[in-house]
């Protein structure tokens, strides 16, 4: 291979011409690319998908979605995914439920008196309600059946319990 010929490096073969899934670092014609690093704010197109190919959320027509790594602002999965990116490079990624939005709890539905929330709540299944727990911590609660005598209350994330899939393209590194 020729000395000055631009040279690319990636994927899991670490083959030259292959960009994706990287643990080594850029080269584009002799220069290094910057990778994503904790600390840094970074910008990224994304799409996540459930395990049945569904997809729950998206930035395709949106801005980016900026974030700082290692920040705690997004699901630890998506933030470790990142790190190592060069801009440009896109990856996909499967984030266990653990590292996601972690398991489902059985003690965070409950069923409660129709009478304790306030009539002036419509009340139907997949509406979401925001509460106080003891503590008074914000809580949001998702309404999972409605009777005439009670309300089945979801205090888990809906993504709870999930394997999440994302495509992610790093846009920018701040």
């Amino acid at each position: 291979m020729d000395g000055d010929a631009p040279r690319y490096y990636g994927a899991a073969s670490h083959e030259p011409g292959c960009a994706r899934n990287s643990a080594r670092p850029f080269y584009h014609s002799g220069v290094h690319m910057a990778q994503a690093k904790p600390g840094d704010t970074v910008k990224v197109h994304y799409t996540g998908t459930l395990s049945d190919g569904g997809e729950f959320d998206s930035s395709a027509g949106r801005a980016p979605l900026e974030f700082t790594i290692g920040g705690g602002d997004l699901i630890p999965g998506f933030e470790n995914a990142v790190v190592g990116m060069a801009p440009g490079e896109s990856r996909s990624v499967v984030i266990p439920a653990e590292e996601a939005y972690g398991p489902r709890h059985a003690e965070g539905v409950q069923q409660v008196e129709r009478t304790r929330i306030p009539v002036e709540i419509e009340l139907a299944a997949g509406v979401r309600l925001e509460g106080r727990d003891q503590t008074g911590r914000r809580v949001v609660l998702t309404v999972t059946e409605v009777t005439e005598a009670t309300v089945t209350l979801d205090a888990n994330h809906p993504l709870a319990g999930e394997d999440l899939t994302f495509e992610i393209e790093l846009i920018e590194i701040a």
